[in-house]
């Protein structure tokens, strides 16, 4: 039988090595992810079409909804205000400088149920899909504090540039 004094050292040393990895594991990923920044800064005369409350969950490599990304500054979970403008989408979170991802920026937009850290009623979810500064495709995920985001989703999908897949499908062409 252990004595009761080691039991409590062991599981106290248990702990420290699992919080200490747990540190350092961030810390790599956030090695791992510098050269991944957002865009920052609004447009001077943009004008504001959409204006909503959300809470911002995380940013994931493309259609990996579970690896995160640590996007400058779209690093940590925040609360904040999601603004379509008519030339892109405006991310003001708690504690952050603002993103703007540009119109030219966005890949996609459309519903979601799970992200890291994340699983929520079915579509209860926006998901932006988005290049970073460095070209690379990834996937930011927010949750309106009101109501169905099915209107902010369509105001944002009306920016979405036009790929030639999606051309050919609105002028009833075929591939």
């Amino acid at each position: 039988m252990i004595p009761r004094d080691l039991a409590i050292a062991i599981m106290i040393g248990l702990a420290v090595f699992v919080l200490a990895a747990m540190f350092f594991a961030w810390r790599r990923r956030l090695r791992r992810d510098s050269g991944l920044a957002a865009p920052l800064g609004v447009p001077e005369h943009a004008e504001v079409l959409d204006r909503r409350e959300v809470l911002y969950v995380s940013t994931t490599r493309h259609e990996q909804p579970l690896e995160r990304l640590a996007v400058r500054p779209l690093t940590y979970r925040a609360r904040g205000e999601a603004a379509i403008t008519d030339r892109g989408l405006a991310l003001c979170l708690d504690g952050a400088p603002t993103v703007f991802l540009g119109a030219s920026r966005l890949i996609g937009v459309d519903r979601a149920t799970v992200t890291i850290d994340r699983v929520v009623e079915p579509g209860g979810l926006v998901r932006v899909s988005w290049n970073a500064d460095d070209g690379t495709p990834v996937d930011s995920y927010l949750r309106l504090t009101d109501g169905d985001p099915q209107n902010f989703i369509a105001e944002l999908q009306r920016l979405v540039p036009a790929t030639d897949d999606t051309a050919a499908d609105d002028t009833g062409a075929t591939s």
